[in-house]
């Protein structure tokens, strides 16, 4: 055995960190596969493949779209929960990301069919597999965030300018798509670094936020409080380069995907290429991964086990 070797089989046999199963609560799909246009068949070669990458419960995320194919999507993703077995990823819900977002933050999302955030036009598409509904908290009605939040649905702060975010649980992708930090006003993402008892999702992907604003983010905030999610592509893990989403062509070049006018689109890794590059810049925290699991209040059987550089080593579920 040659020294590297040695030296590579000393770190494994040495060093291993075991944690939980990840959670992911904010992605679009993965291995060309996308939850906006996904049949069942699509839905469970994903939850299959994504476990054997340590992600052991997900919340597929719809995109803007009509009321008439969100309503659609959600049935086909809550059909593949109840055939799904036991080699799969748990489908915990859907996360609702799209229609009652503020065009002034709209990113990728076709604002041609934002309603407004009332009660009357969630009904519209309402279902008991939505479990989180990211929208615009100063457009929406009270009414709209009691009710969600009376039926135990998280309510976070997405696509918006206010800062008010006093009727939510979270916020989406920190920083992105939201008014940003500055010392004049008030502002969304001020209020989600000040704010102890809120959620806060980030990209650290390396690519959404630069490294600065992780470390504001993780120096500002309690540690558990704290979300990883990859906000991923049906591009991610797969051999596209350029497909359709929310209306748009978008075109990855290997290290990010944007729409021709050069808008991110999404990102393009999963949660355990983030806690690499996480690891890699000293920034990752095993409470990271512990967050999910009491922001749903939810358990899952089995571990990952990674070695020193954060590559997994083995997944039981």
């Amino acid at each position: 055995m040659t020294e590297k070797k040695q030296e590579k089989f000393l770190r494994e046999v040495l060093y291993k960190m075991k944690t939980k199963l990840l959670i992911e609560q904010h992605f679009h799909g993965c291995y060309g596969v996308d939850f906006n246009t996904a049949s069942v068949r699509d839905v469970l070669y994903l939850a299959k493949n994504i476990i054997k990458e340590g992600i052991g419960v997900i919340f597929p995320t719809l995109v803007t779209d009509s009321v008439e194919n969100i309503k659609r999507q959600i049935g086909v993703i809550k059909q593949a929960s109840t055939v799904q077995t036991s080699d799969m990823a748990r489908i915990a819900g859907v996360h609702l990301e799209g229609i009652f977002l503020n065009p002034e933050k709209k990113g990728i999302h076709n604002s041609d069919y934002f309603l407004k955030p009332t009660l009357d036009n969630f009904r519209l598409i309402d279902d008991d597999f939505i479990k989180i509904v990211t929208l615009a908290p100063e457009l929406a009605d009270v009414e709209l965030i009691d009710y969600l939040r009376s039926k135990g649905v998280k309510v976070q702060a997405g696509h918006c300018t206010g800062s008010d975010l006093s009727g939510c649980d979270g916020v989406t992708h920190t920083f992105n798509a939201m008014a940003g930090v500055t010392h004049k006003a008030p502002s969304t993402a001020m209020s989600a670094l000040i704010c102890d008892n809120l959620y806060t999702e980030i990209i650290a992907d390396g690519v959404h936020v630069c490294d600065d604003a992780v470390k504001l983010l993780f120096k500002a905030k309690p540690m558990n409080k704290i979300l990883l999610v990859s906000d991923c592509l049906p591009c991610t893990h797969s051999d596209i380069k350029k497909f359709n989403f929310a209306g748009e062509e978008v075109f990855f070049d290997g290290v990010k995907a944007v729409s021709k006018e050069g808008t991110l689109a999404g990102s393009t890794k999963l949660l355990p290429d983030i806690i690499k590059i996480l690891s890699q810049k000293n920034l990752f925290n095993k409470q990271l991964i512990s967050n999910s699991y009491d922001y749903h209040n939810i358990d899952v059987d089995g571990e990952i086990e990674w070695d020193d550089e954060f590559n997994i080593i083995s997944v039981k579920h």
